[in-house]
């Protein structure tokens, strides 16, 4: 055994018992050198860049102190060690004692980033060896008699003090992930090889992280120091985020995932390039990836991300890959597919549509259309086939609700249940949809100077009755669609007691127009994302932390689950501005309000849909509040078979309340009707060509791999469809519109002009 003492612990003078590992155990999943960590002239100039803007950029800018530059580190500590497991308590003490007084000097003028290095190194080397401490204790013999307690969530809680501590956390850590594998049908020895395989990741990704990945961990923990939704993008985050807004990459076009240190192909994007080269298909194990000219680049073990920077490129240039088919009898099989890179649209997260028959009380059927938005992106036009397309969330929402109306809808419910925001124009241009004309959401600078946003088209494609469909979980942008809209008088908001409550607009700084090109070479800089303003609805009344209150409130698992922007650190506050544009507040009339809401809460008290969610609810929140958990073998079996024995019966209970689910249709998107058509065509070309180039014998042993995959993918189906879904909000929203439209087909006859006394009460019930 190796004594091992970390370079930072040496130069803090700590009094630090080291750990011992073994280097057999390490050398089985590390190769190479850790990463060195060391600033580039690019980097430094990044801390810097973004000192400067969270001073004088930032909504509540301010200059930053002494005291919060000391701060950091603790943060930037809790960062890495979110659960209190591997620093101690005294290395934060030292830490600060090292670096605090001088901090700000050197992030403000030199950007400097030896403490975050320094700080890194020991959380590396600490896992390092904790790693091999814990591979080494996993080599005994444990038993689970004695009536021990594992804590979840230490993430409050103060860092070891001593060694004997951490070691005594850390085994009961073991513990509960050893007795969650057996508890899984595993013996120990099979529970022990998963759990090894799982800290040898743990180190893999550790040999993978450098000095980029170092900077952005502690630049964003400043920033969130701010506020929540301020962070500092590496170039590689900022081209995920970028492709998160458009739904557009230049790649292949595969979905990867990673499998034991292998790259596999879980899906191929239709029309893409890599399913146009009807050489590759799901489950193909990526080995090697060559650049245009250039030998390949073996990536067994490298982490996704690396791997994905490799893949994609310039449109129109060409990438090898190295790959093990899936079919291959064995590993040593390779083949080489080159592929040439293209633009590839994401149609899996677009808007999609239903029309629902919903039944009233006295049998007759309405037919009422959903439209699922998760989230708000858009503004990209792309060319297929010599015509040319536009991909926004507005123009999806709107070629759908076109065709709802022509199949003859009575109403239309906006679910916005999953959307957490996106791009604040296309809130703004969606709210268009169904309001004539006016302010939809005032934007408020950290001057104080404000700006009314307007929807100045007097088109309207849908004036019809309208519900919106809010959760927790709805955030930021489609806070300002289901808030403009309520204000408007025009739809009925239903969900839970509030919104997320994000009020803030967050821009994206590249700091490419910031550096000296000599300083990029052939890098590139990240951004800045920093909350610069805060916007109100058009009664000027802020979603900040509050977020938009429903007209008529449904309980659901969100109100367990979720996390609201109150309960988050450094949130920024809720507040009331005036109105700086004409606008006429509409409210609900009460009458309609009151008998909507008396028939959903006798629905809630009667239907048996909505007993089946209390119980859920209750058997939820009552493990959500537990903070440890029994390590005794027999009391958690008997935990376990109590949980089994509940869930059977809910799921038994909601397989036969689904069998009421209303009937529905799919509304798709044109361009979902042709990548559909897209995909069925390549498909049977695939087969076809895998057909043409099979031998009769290949042809006759595949046969019976095929009846396999066959039986396996029918069982895999008839598990997926062993509990069907069943929306019990959604459906109560359903019920809500089918009732109003029956009270007043019109909505213009649902609304009034918000006396001054309800507006009064409204902004009372939001200051309280």
């Amino acid at each position: 055994m190796i004594k091992r003492f970390t370079a930072a612990a040496a130069l803090l003078g700590l009094a630090i018992v080291p750990f011992s590992y073994s280097v057999t155990a390490l050398d089985e999943v590390t190769t190479g050198e850790l990463p060195k960590l060391e600033s580039t002239p690019l980097m430094q100039n990044e801390a810097r860049l973004i000192v400067e803007m969270l001073e004088t950029m930032h909504f509540e800018s301010a200059e930053i102190s002494n005291e919060t530059f000391a701060e950091l580190i603790t943060h930037f500590m809790e960062a890495l060690d979110y659960n209190k497991l591997y620093f101690l308590g005294e290395h934060e003490k030292s830490f600060k004692e090292k670096y605090g007084d001088a901090l700000g000097f050197k992030l403000r003028y030199q950007g400097e980033l030896e403490a975050a290095f320094d700080v890194y190194t020991l959380f590396r080397d600490r896992v390092i060896s904790r790693v091999d401490w814990v591979l080494q204790q996993l080599e005994k013999d444990w038993s689970f008699d004695e009536d021990e307690y594992f804590i979840y969530d230490r993430s409050e809680s103060p860092w070891p003090t001593s060694e004997a501590e951490a070691d005594e956390l850390w085994r009961l850590r073991i513990k509960y992930e050893l007795l969650q594998e057996i508890l899984n049908d595993k013996t120990q020895e099979e529970a022990k090889e998963r759990i090894t395989k799982r800290y040898k990741r743990v180190l893999r990704s550790l040999y993978e992280s450098g000095s980029k990945d170092v900077q952005e961990i502690f630049l964003t923990s400043l920033t969130k120091m701010f506020d929540p939704h301020s962070s500092f993008l590496s170039s590689d985050t900022l081209e995920d985020f970028n492709i998160s807004m458009r739904l557009k990459l230049i790649g292949i076009g595969a979905m990867l995932s990673e499998e034991d240190g292998y790259c596999v192909i879980r899906e191929l994007v239709p029309g893409a390039p890599a399913i146009r080269s009807k050489k590759l298909k799901p489950n193909d194990r990526i080995v090697a990836v060559a650049q245009e000219g250039e030998e390949p680049v073996d990536i067994i073990g490298m982490g996704l991300r690396k791997i994905v920077d490799q893949i994609r490129g310039e449109k129109g240039s060409k990438v090898t890959l190295t790959i093990i088919p899936a079919d291959a009898t064995d590993d040593s099989v390779r083949e080489d597919v080159v592929i040439v890179r293209d633009e590839v649209h994401i149609n899996s997260s677009r808007a999609t549509g239903k029309i629902f028959e919903v039944p009233d009380a006295n049998g007759n059927v309405s037919p009422i259309g959903v439209i699922d938005i998760p989230t708000f992106y858009g503004g990209d036009e792309y060319v297929e086939n010599g015509q040319r397309y536009t991909t926004s969330v507005t123009a999806d929402v709107e070629e759908l609700v076109l065709k709802m109306k022509a199949a003859g809808v009575q109403g239309i419910v906006l679910d916005l249940r999953r959307n957490g925001g996106g791009l604040l124009d296309e809130a703004i241009k969606m709210t268009g949809l169904f309001i004539r004309r006016g302010p939809v959401v005032q934007v408020r600078e950290k001057s104080g100077y404000v700006v009314s946003h307007m929807d100045r088209d007097p088109k309207v494609a849908y004036s019809g009755p309208l519900a919106v469909l809010t959760s927790r979980y709805s955030a930021s942008a489609s806070e300002i669609l289901a808030g403009a809209l309520q204000n408007y008088g025009r739809s009925i908001t239903i969900g839970n007691s509030s919104t997320h409550g994000k009020g803030t607009v967050q821009q994206v700084f590249s700091l490419d127009q910031y550096v000296l090109r000599k300083e990029l070479a052939n890098d590139r800089a990240g951004a800045a994302k920093l909350t610069i303003r805060k916007f109100y609805l058009p009664n000027g009344f802020s979603t900040q932390r509050k977020g938009v209150v429903p007209d008529i409130q449904l309980h659901s698992m969100e109100e367990v689950t979720a996390v609201g922007e109150a309960d988050l650190p450094e949130s920024l506050s809720w507040d009331y501005i005036k109105p700086v544009a004409r606008f006429v507040e509409m409210t609900l009339k009460n009458s309609l309000l009151e008998t909507l809401t008396m028939n959903s809460e006798q629905r809630a008290k009667t239907l048996e849909e909505f007993s089946f969610l209390q119980k859920r609810l209750d058997w939820f929140a009552e493990r959500e509040e537990r903070k440890q958990i029994s390590l005794n073998l027999e009391q958690r079996k008997i935990m376990m078979e109590q949980d089994e024995a509940f869930l059977d019966a809910i799921k038994a209970e909601q397989r036969q309340l689904a069998e009421k689910n209303y009937n529905f249709t799919e509304v798709k998107l044109d361009s979902v009707v042709r990548e559909e058509a897209q995909r069925k065509l390549e498909e049977e070309e695939f087969e076809a060509a895998q057909a043409s180039a099979e031998t009769p014998e290949a042809k006759s042993g595949d046969a019976e791999v095929a009846d396999a995959n066959t039986e396996a993918a029918a069982s895999e189906e008839e598990e997926e469809e062993d509990l069907p879904e069943f929306d019990i909000q959604l459906r109560e929203t359903l019920r809500i519109m089918t009732e109003a439209i029956e009270i007043a087909p019109n909505p213009v006859d649902w609304a009034q002009p918000a006396l001054p006394i309800a507006s009064k009460s409204r902004f009372e019930r939001l200051l309280n």
